[in-house]
């Protein structure tokens, strides 16, 4: 019984950081979607890397909190936070800029 109590409580951890997540990244969506630059990291640019840093920190935190606890249940890796990772870098000169991007992902995310 105490091994059930425990995962019970390792899994409603983990919805709560998910939760946490996607409201942090929607946050920092809020910011890119209104002009500043950095979360996607499209240019490389030191000040906007800098800038951002902390914002991306939190983020890789939480990825990896819930990750771990989702390793528990056998579950695959946070797609949320796989799919920001994946569109984080350099783009084509063609690809739209970070504050669209960001809409785009606010517009996805509700």
């Amino acid at each position: 019984m105490a091994k059930a109590d425990r995962l019970a409580r390792l899994d409603d951890q983990r919805i709560e950081l998910e939760a946490e997540y996607r409201e942090a990244l929607i946050a920092a969506l809020r910011v890119t979607a209104a002009g500043k630059w950095g979360l996607f990291d499209h240019t490389g640019d030191r000040s906007a890397r800098a800038a951002v840093a902390p914002v991306l920190a939190h983020l890789a935190y939480l990825g990896e909190t819930i990750d771990k606890a989702r390793a528990q249940f056998a579950m695959p890796s946070f797609p949320l936070q796989q799919e920001f990772l994946s569109a984080r870098g350099r783009v084509s000169p063609q690809a739209p800029g970070e504050p669209k991007q960001a809409q785009a992902w606010l517009e996805r995310l509700g």
